[in-house]
């Protein structure tokens, strides 16, 4: 499985009544395609995977399916306790996702046999190939990268640690394995902050939520990543990134809250986040405006 071009991790949209709408959650993910993304990662990290019950990890599935209609890989959510991961991963095959993203576990801390084997179980239950999330308290060592990396079901691993020794480990546990047809992503917060150190590593792919909400301006930063752009590059960054990353850092939550804000802001109804989350107060609200506008200023 191939992955090219920046990978679009949808948000979840939630009706007056809270349940998904999915008619709108098509049509969020329809509006992204004309930008081109390479995969979309639908009810994940962005789309509120910590707050869907299995049934509506394939409601949002179905939806992403539906609209991308086979023109770039849809991945799904799994994980939390096992019960509900492995519900999710069928309900995501159901739904007729090519692919799983492998969340962590549910609170417990676990030794590295007992990870290895919740990711196991996790691809027992459904025919899907997997991308294993290394994050929280689901981090991978060499021998556990080894090991998943020997099953054929293992298409990917995603750091989101951040850890740039151990992910340079991780790597080469992959490049000792001999398999050249696994994705690496970069899956920490805001990834286009990082992503340059991490091409270094040999990681070359990344998450982009911001996408979701201004998808020229993740695509004009993936450009100028691909290209060598660095005087492109670097506005934006400065420009976009590094105020909107401030502006994250805020509130707890807000690497998911303010994406959704951002996509309301530009005429969509994607409805609030779910609890624990909390949507941004009005003054947070105006400075991810000023930045959008910025945004759109640099790609005009």
């Amino acid at each position: 499985m191939r992955f090219d071009d920046v990978l679009f991790f949808p948000v979840t949209v939630f009706a007056e009544s809270g349940a998904v709408d999915a008619e709108l959650t098509a049509e969020h993910i329809r509006s992204r395609l004309p930008d081109g993304p390479g995969g979309v990662f639908a009810a994940c990290g962005t789309g509120e995977f910590h707050a869907l019950s299995a049934a509506e990890v394939g409601v949002v599935t179905r939806a992403a399916v539906g609209v991308v209609a086979g023109s770039v890989p849809v991945v799904a959510g799994a994980g939390g306790p096992l019960g509900h991961a492995v519900e999710c991963a069928r309900a995501a095959a159901d739904a007729g996702a090519d692919a799983l993203l492998v969340l962590p576990p549910y609170l417990v801390n676990a030794p590295m046999s007992g990870i290895v084997a919740y990711v196991e179980a996790v691809i027992a239950a459904s025919p899907l190939p997997v991308i294993v999330y290394h994050r929280a308290n689901a981090r991978l060592d060499e021998q556990a990268v080894a090991r998943l990396a020997a099953n054929a079901r293992v298409v990917g691993f995603k750091d989101g640690v951040g850890d740039v020794g151990v992910a340079q480990q991780l790597v080469r546990a992959v490049a000792a394995s001999g398999r050249d047809d696994i994705a690496l992503f970069n899956g920490l917060l805001t990834a286009e902050l990082t992503q340059q150190a991490y091409r270094a590593l040999g990681i070359p792919l990344y998450s982009s939520a911001v996408f979701a909400m201004a998808p020229k301006v993740a695509k004009a930063y993936y450009r100028a990543y691909e290209s060598n752009d660095e005087a492109r590059r670097l506005e934006l960054l400065d420009r976009f990134y590094l105020p909107l990353v401030r502006l994250r850092d805020r509130v707890p939550g807000y690497a998911v809250a303010l994406i959704k804000a951002g996509v309301r802001l530009s005429g969509l109804p994607v409805g609030s986040v779910r609890a624990p989350l909390v949507d941004p107060g009005a003054d947070d609200l105006a400075e991810l405006q000023r930045i959008l506008a910025i945004g759109e200023e640099l790609v005009a």
